[in-house]
């Protein structure tokens, strides 16, 4: 199996603590449709495609008819499973009933929104295009036109929020029943606008302390409301576990398509230029322009540490050579001791308390 990515960079307005590649230049939608269409062609998959994802920017930026280019494309050159899940990621203010109703003629069978919070203060404080009414609209605008494979995207963490604002959050995207939830802390990633004002002393982080209770007031409230914790940020009812993101903490290839995108086919790991004029410009002249890297034994181990206690079932220790295996029951003792980690069926795994100081569990863990 394989699964597709492909970027669309493309936003109407930059959020002020996004990280990803993504440019305000929509004029180049028409070239940049064309050059994706091409690298798809290029790149077929030797092997069954299970799942194809349109992440961002915002991919609803594209027509309807540069989208079904898209999909065409990926159908034609590959061989795609009569039962691939297909998600494709909107805003909930592009979301019409036009828009679904021409969404659902095409393969997508899923939708991922970014509602982030319901907090319009903290929506226009993010930069974020919609208000949290236009969340509870697009999904039932979504409902109404037969989706029933719905993910949001909630983050928490936001300067001066209380854990009393942050459950009235989580209420909010309970009562929305969707299938899937993904959550994040809010990040202060280098080079991004919120990181410019926490240097400049107008933000703040909020304190770790609290940062650990929102994240188990989250995991509680979802798994007993009926959600499956199945990925340290994941929760799903059950049989809507994000088959494509999964894939990725299996270790299972996949193509990048578009600028900045990255692939993975366990021997290398590549990623093509993050620029859409050099990008554009390559797949006219029937180039690709990326870089790329060859995985030695060391480096495939410390990425499987690193995706595969993600997960739920965790690391599955029969993966490992002797070596490995050893090195890593060695190190992970102490965590096994204090409760952080557990090992049940030969499979290592984060413990609830584990969750939380997981990258510092991973990175005892990896080879130095």
């Amino acid at each position: 199996m394989a699964g597709l990515y492909v970027h669309i960079p493309f936003c109407s307005s930059r959020c002020i603590y996004c990280g990803f590649y993504s440019t305000t230049g929509l004029a180049l939608r028409e070239r940049y449709t064309d050059a994706v269409c091409r690298e798809i062609k290029m790149r077929t998959s030797s092997k069954p495609v299970s799942t194809i994802y349109l992440g961002g920017g915002t991919p609803s930026q594209l027509s309807i008819d540069q989208l079904k280019r898209i999909f065409d494309s990926a159908y034609i050159y590959n061989k795609v499973e009569n039962r691939a899940e297909v998600t494709i990621e909107m805003n909930p203010d592009d979301v019409t009933a036009e828009l679904a109703a021409a969404l659902k003629a095409l393969p997508v069978n899923r939708i991922s929104m970014g509602a982030q919070t319901f907090s319009d203060e903290r929506l226009r404080f993010l930069h974020r295009r919609h208000n949290a009414a236009q969340v509870k609209e697009a999904v039932e605008t979504l409902r109404q036109t037969g989706f029933q494979n719905i993910s949001i995207d909630l983050m928490y963490g936001f300067p001066n929020q209380t854990l009393d604002e942050w459950k009235a959050d989580i209420d909010k995207a309970l009562a929305l029943n969707v299938e899937h939830i993904s959550t994040y802390c809010l990040m202060y990633e280098e080079g991004t606008p919120l990181y410019r004002l926490l240097e400049q002393g107008k933000v703040s982080e909020i304190d770790e302390e609290l940062e650990r209770e929102m994240y188990y007031t989250l995991t509680e409230r979802l798994e007993s409301d009926g959600y499956e914790h199945y990925e340290i940020s994941n929760f799903a009812r059950t049989g809507y576990r994000s088959r494509h993101n999964s894939s990725y903490w299996q270790g299972i290839p996949y193509i990048g398509i578009g600028a900045a995108a990255h692939s993975f086919d366990v021997q290398t790991r590549s990623w093509n230029v993050a620029d859409i004029q050099q990008y554009i410009a390559g797949m006219e002249q029937g180039q690709r322009i990326f870089e790329h890297e060859t995985l030695d034994e060391d480096t495939r181990y410390n990425d499987t540490i690193t995706v595969a206690l993600r997960t739920r079932e965790g690391l599955n220790l029969d993966t490992l050579s002797s070596e490995q295996r050893t090195y890593c029951l060695t190190n992970a003792q102490r965590h096994l001791k204090a409760g952080l980690l557990k090992c049940t069926d030969n499979k290592l795994s984060l413990t609830k308390n584990g969750l939380f100081v997981s990258d510092m569990i991973m990175s005892d863990l990896m080879l130095i």
